[in-house]
């Protein structure tokens, strides 16, 4: 009876196409952002902000990027570690050789950088589709493993490619400290989750999934298929390289191109495909499973070997949470393949009936 609409009256076709047109999800949503801003601060650690929160965030934005092209716009894509390397070391760049520059436009000009990028190896995209885009998405990464670690004026002729930067600052307030990386993370995926939210919904948003739906019919009704499929991958590339940038300065602090490997661009496609293909909710739904899932685990698995009278080695919790992580992974493939986005959104039309059964 708590998620009843009735009496939720529109007199309007603003009113009727907000982004939460239910009271209840407006709610909530106030709630969460309160709780989230306000209350986690409070009650977390140190060590919660670090290892866990802060990863979370940084790869919840990644992950959304991620669905703008490849839930939104059908273009498969693992470059996108490429392109969260370029967003890192484009922010760097400009970080360090422009004196006195802040650190969120460094960081909007390494997504910018990213942005390029990725229209540049969205260009493939204009002739070939499926696992042939995803093979010429995949050189990207290995260019840009190569330009990262042979030229050198992009790493501040650095010998390795490794980098650092220090004394981080956003509107003269210092980012040293656990809690205000926080919420420099937080501000910052909430405002390009809204963006992204509102971008979808519009015209362009309409054009993308047409694009994925069937290219053909969609360049038949007058959809440019090459304005589509570029502006996608701008987008995302964008979107990502700024997480890029937030996973470098923030999360890491110092780097190696080997931070950005054709590891991470895997993680962030199956964050995708587990959250939900086409859902900015699945891109959240999807980095918690990757990046909470593993710790849960590090964290169960000793403490139940001990309850049934085991001792577990440190490598073989490591082994099993592999094991266990994968396992899981195909099983929810199997069980929901449209991802955990689609569960929640099964779990909210139930709620609309209860108590009553149909």
């Amino acid at each position: 009876m708590f998620y009843r609409e009735n009496g939720q009256f529109k007199t309007s076709y603003r009113a009727d196409q907000q982004i939460l047109p239910i009271r209840q999800d407006q709610v909530f949503m106030a709630i969460l952002l309160v709780f989230a801003f306000a209350v986690v601060p409070m009650l977390a650690t140190d060590y919660f902000f670090r290892a866990i929160l802060i990863p979370f965030l940084i790869m919840s934005l990644a992950a959304l990027g991620v669905n703008i092209l490849v839930g939104y716009c059908g273009q498969i894509s693992l470059g996108s570690g490429a392109f969260m390397a370029v967003g890192a070391y484009g922010a760097y760049n400009f970080f360090v050789r422009i004196p006195g520059l802040p650190l969120i436009p460094a960081l909007i000009l390494g997504g910018l950088c990213a942005t390029a990028f990725g229209i540049l190896f969205g260009l493939p995209s204009l002739r070939v589709k499926g696992l042939y885009l995803a093979v010429a998405t995949l050189a990207a990464q290995f260019f840009s493993d190569w330009m990262f670690l042979r030229i050198k004026w992009l790493t501040n002729d650095s010998p390795s490619g490794s980098v650092s930067v220090a004394q981080l600052q956003v509107f003269g307030l210092p980012i040293d400290s656990a809690v205000s990386k926080y919420w420099l993370c937080l501000s910052v995926l909430a405002v390009i989750a809204l963006l992204a939210k509102n971008l979808v919904r519009s015209a362009v948003g309409r054009e993308w999934m047409a694009i994925r739906d069937m290219d053909v019919a969609a360049a038949v009704i007058g959809i440019r298929p090459m304005y589509a499929k570029l502006s996608a991958f701008a987008v995302s590339s964008f979107i990502v390289g700024v997480a890029g940038g937030l996973w470098a300065f923030i999360y890491l602090g110092a780097w190696e191109p080997a931070a950005f490997s054709v590891d991470i661009s895997f993680r962030l496609l199956f964050m995708v495909i587990i959250g939900g293909l086409g859902s900015i909710l699945g891109g959240f739904l999807g980095a918690a499973f990757i990046t909470l899932l593993p710790i849960a685990l590090s964290q169960a698995l000793p403490a139940l070997a001990s309850m049934v009278g085991f001792e577990i080695s440190t490598a073989g919790v490591s082994h099993a949470e592999l094991m266990i992580f994968g396992a899981l992974i195909v099983w929810f493939l199997i069980v929901e393949p449209h991802g955990l986005a689609k569960l929640w959104s099964i779990a909210k039309q139930k709620l609309r009936l209860w108590p009553f059964p149909h």
